[in-house]
């Protein structure tokens, strides 16, 4: 079986040879570059590595080491792909404060600050994020809550692709589907319903997460329409983005939408449905009226009062499945919604087990995990969330180890 149609059999409810395997395939279930670098380099391959995302610093995993790690799919994220049509030295040459060697895209412009911090920096020079000496990822200049006003008026989130990027994107999808029997999971132009003036702070203000979520309780209206121009927006890009890659990718993410803390959502589930609810229905609609894809939502934290409204809005599978937050236990999530959401994610625990367990302890970890998760199909093995520096590379090996022995159905 190929993984590609071991991975649709998987998201269509039916059980393949094992449970397929992701590792990278988004930018919240990647690998940190130095982990990365230090996995690869004990398999033997020794070539430069790449960044995937600039921010978290994230590595773009190599096809060979995909294929050696049992891997069955492979990323489309159109935001990238530029970059991963290039070879690394064309890129951003640095040495991270551990040592390892990294490069990242071309346009990236990192300074060294006084303090030995680095800074990220846009275009014309402005600041955008920040990395203490010794850090491990950058994190945003720009404060989440502002405290100021948004303005619907100056909302414009884009409608259009230039041609030379869709051609890119054509091509590389192109390439994928027709030299790797990987699945192809596809990412751009997706909505955030609990978090939309974060994502799109650029086009509101310089961040106003606590102003947004005020505007869905008290001026309704106002914030409808801006959804509402929002999805029309995400839509217009998606029809673009279809007719470059065509039905080559699996599934597409339509949502990065972290509505949950560690112990509850963001906003109460009634709002939800009144508010965000409508929105991804129309979205999802487009998505299974005019292609193949299945869609997929990326949420962290404890989302479980969500979960039934998603499911009615259209969603078919849920990313990362944060096993650890409240609510979010394996069995209690497939007993209740595995007939109906795929969970792409939930394999192994990224906050405490995944860097503070041994090896032994991760194999067991993963093999409950696997056997609450994998009946009649319906899951795709990946931790939850991104792999972070300080994890031993022992444990990752130990978890992708664990994964594929486990992951057989009879």
């Amino acid at each position: 079986m190929t993984s590609r149609q071991r991975v649709l059999k998987a998201i269509n409810f039916e059980e393949p040879d094992r449970v397929p395997i992701d590792l990278s395939a988004m930018r919240a279930s990647g690998i940190n570059a130095v982990v990365y670098d230090k996995l690869k380099r004990r398999m033997g391959v020794r070539t430069p590595t790449k960044t995937f995302d600039t921010m978290q610093i994230l590595a773009e995993v190599e096809l060979e080491v995909l294929e050696r790690l049992h891997v069955d799919v492979v990323p489309l994220d159109v935001g990238g792909v530029p970059w991963s049509e290039q070879q690394a030295e064309v890129g951003v040459r640095r040495r991270l404060f551990e040592g390892t060697e990294v490069f990242f895209p071309p346009d990236t412009r990192i300074t060294e600050e006084d303090d030995g911090s680095w800074g990220l920096r846009g275009r014309d020079g402005t600041p955008l994020a920040r990395m203490p000496k010794g850090g491990f990822y950058f994190d945003f200049v720009r404060p989440t809550m502002s405290g100021r006003r948004i303005n619907p008026d100056a909302f414009e989130p884009p409608t259009s692709v230039p041609d030379e990027q869709l051609e890119l994107i054509a091509r590389r999808a192109r390439h994928l589907y027709e030299n790797t029997d990987k699945a192809i999971l596809g990412w751009g132009a997706s909505i955030s319903g609990m978090g939309m003036s974060a994502l799109l702070s650029d086009n509101i203000t310089q961040g106003a997460l606590d102003e947004w979520l005020c505007m869905l309780l008290v001026e309704k209206e106002t914030a409808h329409e801006m959804m509402g121009r929002y999805v029309d927006a995400v839509i217009s890009c998606m029809k673009l983005y279809h007719e470059a890659t065509g039905d080559r990718c699996v599934a597409w993410g339509v949502a990065s939408d972290d509505g949950g803390t560690q112990r509850g959502g963001l906003i109460a589930p009634e709002l939800f449905a009144e508010m965000i609810k409508p929105h991804y229905k129309r979205l999802c609609d487009w998505v299974h009226a005019n292609t193949a894809w299945k869609t997929f939502l990326h949420s962290c934290g404890s989302i479980y009062d969500y979960i039934p409204h998603w499911i009615e809005a259209g969603i078919d599978i849920l990313n990362p499945v944060q096993i650890s937050a409240a609510n979010m236990e394996p069995e209690r999530l497939k007993q209740q919604f595995g007939d109906n959401l795929v969970f792409w994610g939930g394999g192994c625990d990224t906050q405490e087990m995944l860097p503070l367990g041994t090896p032994n302890e991760i194999r067991e970890h993963v093999r409950r995990n696997i056997e609450a998760l994998r009946a009649s199909g319906g899951f795709v093995f990946t931790q939850v969330h991104n792999i972070q520096q300080d994890v031993p590379v022992e444990n990752v090996e130990a978890m992708l180890r664990a994964a594929y022995e486990f992951g057989r159905y009879s």
